[in-house]
């Protein structure tokens, strides 16, 4: 039965097994969110243009674009509990839902993920260091921010990009003019950051849910090749003091930003062992599809706990592992090799355990994200190695 949000209020915001969850977004974490909250007894639904989406293929789906009123009235009277699955949703829409329905979530944490100044802003209130910036509105403050920053520097859309998109690294005062045009053609704000030399890329998975409860999940250490996610490796090869502080920082500004579901917290770590926040997910994320087989609870499973205000679940390292994305131009080798077992050609032991997750896409395109690898192994070097020797990642080598 749908309940109304003073309901939902009075009993603690706390959503039983068998309420229905609305999901905006049809990709992938959509996905992942229902097949780990159909096990806790939840139903879904779905709101999502394209159709046979990877969630539609699982969930119930309104088909219809995100900006859609009437549809976004639809899944409010359809779901107990609203939830999204990526941050560039229309926040106006985000907040009708509000209105309608329950989003724990909110639209305020949207509204300050799905920009890069208002985001930076909240991180710093939270007492967490993000790199220098400067607001950038014309080519002339550009050129004063770069002489004040430094080169390199990145400078980015404050608005929309992801995977590298909608960002241009400054590494020459020549370069200016070109990427303010470039950029400024998005239409928003840009920001100019300061390039931060770093040893390593970390993430920090966080859970809050509105008891008040936060968890955090192991911290991964992240390898990118052209900017894209290549694969993830648990336990992250940095002190338990980093650890500790890492899983610190990302439970701080969960708390502070009163977040709901899950946070991802992206930092970079420097030689000197600082911790700069880079950017904030506020949902499932990339880097934590390993808690899926290699831990105790998965990031999937927990968000759910969260959003419906259930005790949040442990989050224990079960065994090393080392996630590694599947693009398009992979899927045809994994899948010839997911048939046929043999992951190795010359049919040595791989010592690994590779759990396969394809998110059911249509149309595989290069750089296109089309599934992960969890490789469970004994140590985190074994997975490493099953990426080289595949030869399925070959053209990825970093």
């Amino acid at each position: 039965m749908n309940t109304n949000h003073e309901e939902v209020t009075q009993m603690k915001q706390t959503i039983r097994p068998g309420a229905t969850i609305g999901l905006l977004g049809g990709g992938q974490l959509g996905r992942m969110i229902a097949l780990a909250g159909t096990n806790l007894g939840y139903r879904f639904v779905t709101l999502e243009p394209t159709l046979d989406s990877p969630c539609g293929q699982v969930a119930e789906q309104i088909q219809a674009d995100y900006s859609d009123v009437q549809a976004a009235r639809e899944l409010a009277a359809r779901a107990d509990v609203i939830t999204y699955e990526f941050e560039n949703v229309n926040a106006e829409v985000a907040s009708l839902l509000e209105e309608l329905s329950y989003v724990p979530q909110g639209s305020q944490l949207l509204y300050t993920t799905q920009h890069r100044l208002r985001e930076k802003r909240a991180i710093e209130a939270a007492g967490v260091k993000v790199a220098p910036y400067a607001e950038i509105r014309s080519e002339q403050e550009l050129q004063e921010a770069v002489d004040k920053l430094g080169i390199p520097s990145v400078l980015k859309t404050v608005m929309g990009g992801y995977d590298g998109k909608g960002q241009w690294v400054i590494r020459q005062a020549s370069e200016i003019p070109e990427a303010y045009a470039t950029l400024s053609q998005a239409g928003t704000e840009l920001v100019l950051e300061q390039f931060i030399s770093f040893e390593k890329e970390i993430s920090v998975i966080a859970a809050r849910s509105p008891r008040g409860e936060v968890i955090t999940f192991p911290p991964a250490e992240n390898m990118h090749i052209d900017n894209i996610l290549h694969a993830s490796i648990v336990p992250a090869r940095i002190s338990n003091a980093v650890l500790e502080e890492a899983q610190q920082l990302a439970g701080r500004i969960a708390v502070s930003m009163g977040a709901v579901g899950l946070l991802a917290v992206e930092l970079f770590l420097t030689a000197e062992g600082e911790l700069y926040v880079n950017e904030l997910a506020p949902r499932p994320h990339n880097s934590g599809h390993y808690t899926m087989e290699a831990c105790s609870t998965s990031q999937f499973e927990q968000h759910v706990r969260a959003i419906c205000n259930l005790p949040l679940s442990p989050v224990k390292l079960l065994t090393p592992v080392v996630m590694v994305n599947v693009l398009g131009e992979h899927l045809d080798a994994v899948v010839g090799h997911l048939v046929e077992g043999n992951w190795m050609q010359d049919g040595q032991d791989i010592n690994v355990i590779p759990k396969v997750h394809l998110y059911g896409k249509e149309e595989p395109s290069a750089k296109r994200k089309m599934g992960h690898i969890n490789l469970l192994c004994d140590q985190v070097e074994d997975g490493l190695e099953f990426i080289q020797k595949t030869n399925i990642w070959r053209h990825q080598q970093g």
